[in-house]
């Protein structure tokens, strides 16, 4: 006799005997017994969870005829009768079966809805069956969408796919549907002790348990990979041969590379990544049970209570890696790990891709010396700060005020929020620390009395030349411009040529750097101190555009010292706007007062013309 594999021995044969799809079996069942019956049922869920067992159990639900052949339709099949135990054999003439993965074409689909018109031979109804029906094609699917919207009587229709979202919507709205979920793994490993009882096989429970992960919330992979532990073990399931079998890591490497981690031991942390490479382990594998001790961790940190101390024998390593690692580093390692996963097949070696992996974390984690880990748990107050907006300042120009430690203030009453009026400042010390980028060395903070002020740190830039003894920026650099007559007609000329758009590029800048010197009635002399601006390309573009402006003359340029430019004139306006705009902030009485009464400075750059 040939040897039955579990999957098939232990397939439920009714709905008692399934497991982990309560909600399912709920539901059928109490349909079935009040006879509120559907004509089309839509299974969905991941491979190995009871999709075509539960198909067949219904059947034979619907067509089972009882132990002395007068029973009805029922939630408790008899498994004796003719139709239970041809429906079991797959031999039953009106339960059909159809894989939509290789008929899934408008033809097969028709020659079985051709049968839809003859009445069962044997049941009481006839079944017809579609196992991923989302392979079907879309003229498939239109072929059956009446016969599936209004059915006869006497037949049923049972979908199984495991990807609705490629299943038509015109076929899930006439289908009543069901998600099989997957299975935990405490429920597989239960259902594993059951069968291997029944077996008379002797198995240790971390074995059970290394299947039931492996298994992945289905129950047929876990008995296939319980058949295929046996055949390796030799008739009995352990430990070490199924981990060899799946190619896990053991526990204890798991456990020495989180302890290394935790106590920033890389060369360790190297040493076990390379005995994992010896022994042939998986590193997938390895980051897998890292991810899952790690969790179990973070849930011992969060929640102590809640660890399982008696029935899980890893519960004392799990205890003292969690008081070992702090909470933010186990919350940092398990993300590393589940998504350093995904590095493994981009990397030439995935051993070394999970090293990499793993010195991520000590690549973050800081090194303290005692006494500045001792430091580290005092937590220092935010200082408070004095925001002044552009908006607040009724000026011609915008300007960042920066406040300087003052002596503290006598106590105030705290303010309920961080809203300041325009005019007026609350009477209490603000301070923010000032950063000298010369020097590297920023002013000590002072204590604050009110922690719920938030200091916004301001970009610092070298301290300017004071020009006066309020604090202001000295001004900016002004150009020298011996203002000509030439040089006012040339300087017009050529903002009116620019503003048309009649000069670009090195044409304008020739133009913009260039003094007119002397003019006569058909040549112009013009004057730069850069050789490179002196091309025949620019200075013929720069004469056709004069001679469409109406100055037909001819351009001599020679190199020389340069005056007055329409540059140098731009420049000195620029210059001009500059020092209007900051003296209208520097005698504004407002920024006086801040000067003034809170020691307060304008940062340098920070004023600009409207």
């Amino acid at each position: 006799m040939s040897y039955l594999v579990l999957a098939r021995k232990y397939r439920p044969r009714t709905f008692t005997e399934m497991v982990g799809q309560e909600h399912v079996v709920q539901a059928l069942t109490n349909a079935l017994t009040t006879q509120r019956l559907h004509h089309a049922y839509l299974f969905t869920g991941t491979r190995g969870v009871g999709k075509t067992t539960v198909s067949r159990v219904l059947a034979k639900s619907l067509n089972c005829q009882g132990v002395d052949g007068t029973g009805g339709i029922t939630a408790e099949p008899c498994g004796v009768c003719q139709a239970c135990t041809d429906i079991d054999a797959g031999r039953f003439v009106d339960y059909t079966e159809l894989d939509a993965a290789s008929n899934r074409g408008v033809d097969e689909v028709q020659s079985l809805l051709e049968q839809a018109v003859y009445k069962p031979v044997q049941g009481r109804f006839k079944v017809f069956m579609i196992d991923e029906v989302h392979m079907l094609t879309n003229t498939a699917f239109n072929a059956m969408l009446k016969t599936l919207e209004e059915p006869p009587e006497y037949l049923k229709f049972v979908l199984a796919t495991t990807d609705p979202q490629k299943v038509p919507v015109t076929v899930l709205s006439r289908c009543l549907q069901f998600n099989l979920r997957p299975m935990a793994p405490e429920t597989v490993l239960e259902h594993l002790g059951h069968v291997l009882a029944q077996e008379h096989i002797a198995s240790e429970p971390q074995a059970l348990r290394l299947l039931a992960r492996a298994a992945r919330g289905s129950m047929r992979d876990a008995l296939s990979l319980t058949d295929q532990a046996i055949a390796y073990g030799g008739g009995q399931l352990q430990e070490v041969a199924v981990r060899q079998m799946l190619g896990s890591a053991d526990r204890t490497h798991v456990f020495r590379l989180i302890e290394a981690l935790a106590l920033g031991d890389g060369k360790s942390v190297v040493e076990t990544t390379e005995a994992l490479r010896v022994h042939g382990l998986s590193a997938a594998a390895t980051l897998e049970d890292m991810t899952l001790v790690l969790q179990r961790m973070a849930v011992w940190q969060a929640v102590p209570s809640m660890a399982d101390s008696d029935a899980d024998p890893e519960a004392q390593d799990l205890a003292r890696l969690a008081q070992l690692m702090p909470a933010d580093e186990t919350q940092l390692l398990y993300s590393l790990c589940l998504h350093g996963r995904q590095e493994l097949g981009l990397a030439p070696d995935e051993y070394a891709a999970m090293t990499m992996v793993l010195l991520r974390l000590l690549a973050f984690k800081p090194v303290l010396e005692p006494s500045a880990a001792a430091s580290a748990e005092k937590k220092t107050p935010i200082e408070p700060r004095v925001a002044l907006t552009p908006a607040a300042m009724p000026l011609a120009a915008s300007a960042v005020v920066d406040a300087k430690p003052l002596a503290p203030a006598p106590p105030k009453p705290k303010p309920t929020g961080l809203q300041l009026p325009v005019r007026e400042l609350p009477q209490r010390t603000a301070h923010v620390p000032v950063v000298d980028s010369a020097s590297g060395t920023a002013d000590s903070p002072a204590p604050a009395d009110d922690a719920g002020w938030v200091a916004v740190p301001v970009r610092q830039q070298p301290e300017p030349r004071l020009s006066s003894e309020r604090g202001a920026a000295s001004p900016p650099d002004v150009p020298q411009v011996v203002a000509t007559p030439e040089g006012e007609f040339w300087h017009g000329l050529v903002t009116q040529m620019a503003a048309a758009e009649t000069i670009n590029a090195l044409v304008r800048e020739l133009a913009l750097q260039s003094q007119l010197v002397a003019r006569d009635s058909d040549t112009w002399m013009l004057r730069v101190e850069r050789e490179s601006l002196n091309s025949s390309t620019s200075r013929e573009r720069l004469q056709q555009a004069l001679a469409n402006a109406g100055h037909a003359v001819r351009l001599s340029v020679e190199v020389g010292r340069v005056q007055d430019s329409p540059a140098k004139r731009n420049a000195l306006a620029a210059a001009e706007r500059q020092l209007a705009a900051e003296a209208t902030i520097l005698n504004d009485p407002y920024v006086q007062g801040l000067m003034r009464d809170y020691g307060a400075r304008i940062v340098p750059g920070s004023i600009q013309p409207v």
